[in-house]
């Protein structure tokens, strides 16, 4: 059961990066020395996306999809389908954000379930349990600098 679930969410997951790129890019302010905001940053447009530990060795231009591939990779061996969800039958797609801040730390995990879903805070729960689990990066650079960016990664719980 546990590998027939996991085996759609990869399946879903892959199709996820494989459609059209959103409207408008996930943009994350930057800060000038002096505090003030100096622009807005999307993890599709950095300079260096953030390194997932093992991508470091990878072409630059290969390094987003190391990275998915990682992300993936984590995902896959840090999922546990809540027992609680299961005997509620509760399901559904949560959309995790968080920040890879300038050490390359996770921080500001926050995750979103869908609308009108009773009890998804339970798939929530789980969501920010797997991405609490990943670990330290080499931060993303702009201009050379490391650079806070924000990332976000949809989960689909699904029930067979």
């Amino acid at each position: 059961m546990k590998k027939i679930t996991l085996f759609f969410f990869l399946l879903f997951q892959l199709s996820t990066f494989s459609q059209a790129e959103p409207k408008e890019p996930i943009k994350m302010p930057l800060a000038k020395e002096d505090g003030k905001e100096a622009s807005e940053l999307s993890f599709a447009i950095i300079e260096e996306v953030p390194l997932f530990p093992g991508c470091e060795d990878v072409e630059r231009n290969k390094r987003l999809n190391c990275f998915q591939a990682k992300m993936n990779e984590h995902i896959q061996n840090n999922f546990k389908y809540p027992r609680e969800a299961r005997i509620r039958n509760i399901q559904g797609k949560v959309v995790v954000m968080f920040i890879i801040n300038k050490e390359g730390i996770i921080e500001n995990i926050v995750a979103k379930g869908p609308e009108n879903c009773g009890n998804c805070e339970i798939l929530e729960k789980e969501a920010i349990r797997i991405m609490s689990k990943l670990p330290q990066m080499t931060p993303g650079k702009q201009k050379g600098k490391a650079v806070k960016v924000k990332y976000s990664q949809p989960l689909t719980f699904k029930l067979q």
